[in-house]
């Protein structure tokens, strides 16, 4: 009997202290560890969804005959992007090396040494990765539109391979991953230059070397409308758009801060309703008519120009930064129309243009004590518009141009390959049938399709 209860009596010798210290209360750091790592990811989902507001916004702009090969180009370059930025991306993006590029952390091992750039927040490792990721994602995503209904899907493919490899986190480093522009004073807080700019310069890159669509412009060269099939679609991508943006910019704190947060989601917000409102107007005022795409595009960019500087600007400010994005979109559709850069979704302008003035609205616009609070971060000075001087402007110019010259020659240098080996721009053939059937060998409307061959047959 006495041997019987031994062995149980010895068993909770042991598990008994193990039990009372399972149920010790958390300590406060790892508390707010749990909190910090739980509102990471809920925003990094978020930003995730935004995929699907891409790919329902560019299919919409595009004609129907596209709309699968838009649809996958869209699901398939995630799926790239976290494969190549977990390999190599992330470890030249944030991996320890010199102000130029990373040089540690290839597979994202779990050890928060290799990222030293990613030291400030205290969140895991592979959660710092996750996050990271999904912006990866947005910026490749980006290109997408500005090539459509002409580039073939597999040299999109491989340009998406290069953008998340070398492109994206190279220039990403400069700024986020402790390189030379964060030396310098360059601040961009949730990325209108590491993610929209970079973005823009490969988009437009892509449309140089891809020349307009078939029947974009007449023999009197002036440019021809080429309507979307689904506004619909493009409007409900839109709206995906902007609620994920309320990850984009508030998740970049990864920090639960209450009051960093609210503030980002104000003027997030502020900038991209002020964008709708005014771009609608001035649409109307500029062309005669309120154009719905036009709206969606005014939305966009007042979200692309607040997104570095959402923690830095007060509420006014943002309405500001956001009505100006609203009339610069407007006007870069038409003016890229003029030069026949051919960008059947308005990528170029909204990401581009607004990647680069939103970038400058942090030496315009910025305040020194608003970031010191909100983000903890240190401007050079206030913003020029604030009596603060010209010192951050200029380092915020500096970083719009390191990063522009060397994205967009890398990326000519990359489509220039591509179209000099596998082939960038299908046929005129293949373009004017459509890429669904001649890239993709479906249709997305097959009833549609159907119906119109029956009635050809009838005729």
């Amino acid at each position: 009997m006495r041997k019987a209860l031994a062995i149980p009596l010895a068993i909770g010798a042991f598990a008994l202290p193990a039990l009372a210290h399972a149920a010790e209360a958390p300590t406060t750091q790892e508390l707010k560890q749990i909190v910090d790592t739980v509102w990471v990811l809920v925003t990094a989902f978020l930003v995730f969804w935004m995929n699907a507001g891409f790919a329902l916004l560019e299919s919409g702009l595009c004609r129907k005959k596209n709309t699968v090969n838009i649809l996958a180009k869209n699901f398939v370059v995630f799926a790239i992007t976290s494969l190549i930025y977990y390999a190599v991306g992330f470890g030249i993006m944030y991996g320890n090396g010199n102000g130029v590029v990373g040089m540690t952390g290839w597979f994202v091992p779990n050890d928060p040494n290799a990222f030293q750039a990613l030291s400030w927040t205290h969140v895991p490792v592979h959660a710092k990765f996750f996050f990271q990721l999904v912006f990866a994602g947005t910026a490749a995503t980006i290109v997408s539109g500005a090539v459509a209904e002409r580039v073939h899907y597999a040299a999109f493919l491989i340009f998406s391979v290069v953008m998340g490899a070398v492109i994206y986190p190279i220039a990403g480093h400069w700024i986020w991953g402790g390189g030379f522009l964060a030396s310098s004073g360059m601040l961009d807080f949730a990325g209108s230059t590491v993610v929209h700019s970079i973005g823009g310069w490969a988009a437009l890159s892509g449309i140089v070397f891809l020349g307009p669509r078939v029947g974009k412009y007449g023999r009197d060269g002036k440019p021809k409308a080429i309507p979307g099939h689904n506004m619909t679609s493009a409007t409900l991508g839109t709206f995906v758009l902007w609620l994920g943006w309320f990850g984009f910019n508030p998740g970049s704190t990864m920090a639960a801060n209450a009051e960093a947060i609210s503030h980002i989601v104000l003027t997030t917000n502020l900038a991209a309703a002020a964008g709708a409102v005014v771009g609608t107007v001035y649409t109307w005022f500029r062309v005669g008519k309120p154009d719905l795409g036009l709206t969606c595009n005014g939305t966009l960019a007042g979200l692309v120009a607040i997104t570095a500087s959402c923690a830095f600007v007060s509420g006014p400010s943002a309405l500001v930064i956001g009505a100006l994005a609203g009339m610069i979109v407007v006007e870069g559709v038409l003016f890229f129309e003029r030069m026949k850069l051919d960008d059947p979704v308005g990528a170029t302008s909204v990401h581009l243009i607004n990647g680069v003035f939103g970038t400058l609205c942090v030496g315009l616009f910025g305040d020194a004590e608003i970031a010191k609070q909100v983000a903890g971060a240190d401007l050079e000075s206030s913003g020029l518009l604030l009596g603060g001087g010209t010192a951050q402007l200029v380092a915020q110019a500096q970083g719009v141009l390191s990063v522009g010259v060397f994205t967009f020659g890398i990326s000519s240098l990359v489509w220039w390959l591509i179209k000099s080996t596998v082939g960038l721009r299908v046929s005129v053939d293949a373009e004017e049938i459509g890429l669904d059937q001649s890239e993709m060998g479906m249709e997305a409307y097959p009833d549609d399709m159907s119906r119109a061959a029956f009635s050809h047959m009838e005729s």
